[in-house]
């Protein structure tokens, strides 16, 4: 490619990544088990407006044993989300469609386009269909060629922008020490991420967003944030903060107090506020079981720094029996 072909299509990745950022863009992630199908329940319940975009992802190692005959050249010539091949990733995407429909979002009708790339020398590459509404809303089914799941996500994340990143609840959770040896899927994306992280579980049928802090700056954006995202969906909001010690009670009073006070600015009802004394991560996760979500902030951590200082926010998706977004 010469250095004007490379200066224009550069050009047009700024241009259409400024667009992007200009819309909510949700990331769901299925595996093909249907457990992870929540993440597209959850992702079609979160894009309520037309200003939001939805791109389902499956990401399968590199070369599944395809790499065979006529086969192999029907997959280099053909997108495999319109070609009709039951493989695995398309069937699963397919079936994400149906559950969008399901949720009141149909694009059976919308106009569509097929993509294919080549990625890591594999037969089938990057593939994707779009959906586009005559409102400008997208959808998008997306199967992603990548040596391992997580740097698939991550990966995708650099294509985007995008807001928020849903995945399914995690098979394992290593200790801090032992994830620097290696950690799961939903471990590495969760801490990796540069956005926020919504770990789903099955929690669809609560209600409402339990919402913590701590009364710092960071922690009053993620307030701000969350709530909008539970104020546009309609669910009721509930204020938490916990105190280590009777001593510091007034101190998180205060901080529910003052996200109640910016909620209120913003027009925003609070439909609660709660305060507690204890270890934080141990009250956020048994008060916090009850609801749909609960959020936390992420304390924007190394590895190093939370195996010394330790995470709140990741012991609380690790540990939590409900929804938890972890809001960057």
């Amino acid at each position: 490619m010469s250095d004007r072909q490379e200066a224009a299509v550069q050009k047009t990745l700024q241009n259409l990544r400024a667009q992007r950022r200009n819309r909510f863009r949700i990331l769901a992630c299925i595996d093909g088990s249907e457990q992870s199908l929540v993440t597209v329940r959850f992702a079609a319940r979160f894009s309520v407006q037309d200003n939001c975009d939805l791109i389902v992802l499956f990401v399968r190692p590199i070369d599944s044993g395809l790499q065979s005959g006529g086969l192999q050249v029907r997959l280099a010539r053909e997108n495999m989300l319109e070609a009709g091949f039951e493989l695995p990733g398309v069937t699963h995407l397919k079936q994400a469609i149906d559950i969008l429909k399901e949720e009141g979002i149909d694009v059976s009708g919308w106009p569509k386009e097929a993509q294919r790339s080549e990625a890591w020398g594999d037969p089938v590459g990057d593939n994707k269909l779009e959906f586009r509404s005559p409102e400008g809303r997208a959808v998008v089914l997306k199967l992603k060629t990548a040596p391992d799941v997580a740097n698939g996500i991550l990966d995708q994340y650099e294509l985007g922008p995008y807001n928020l990143i849903i995945t399914g609840e995690p098979s394992r959770w290593r200790g801090e020490f032992m994830a620097f040896f290696g950690s799961g899927v939903v471990q590495t994306v969760t801490t990796m991420a540069p956005c926020s992280v919504l770990v789903a579980r099955n929690s669809l049928e609560r209600r409402g967003f339990f919402i913590c802090t701590d009364g710092s700056s960071r922690s009053m954006q993620a307030v701000r944030r969350a709530a909008v995202l539970a104020d546009v969906t309609g669910e009721p909001i509930t204020l938490f903060s916990v105190a280590d010690s009777e001593a510091g009670k007034p101190a998180a009073e205060e901080a529910v107090a003052n996200a109640k006070a910016l909620l209120k600015a913003m027009k925003i009802q609070v439909a609660d506020t709660k305060v507690a004394v204890g270890r934080p991560a141990e009250e956020i996760v048994e008060r916090g079981s009850l609801y749909k979500v609960i959020v936390v902030t992420d304390e924007g951590r190394t590895r190093l720094q939370r195996l010394i200082r330790g995470s709140t926010a990741t012991e609380v998706v690790r540990k939590a029996r409900t929804s938890v977004l972890d809001v960057r």
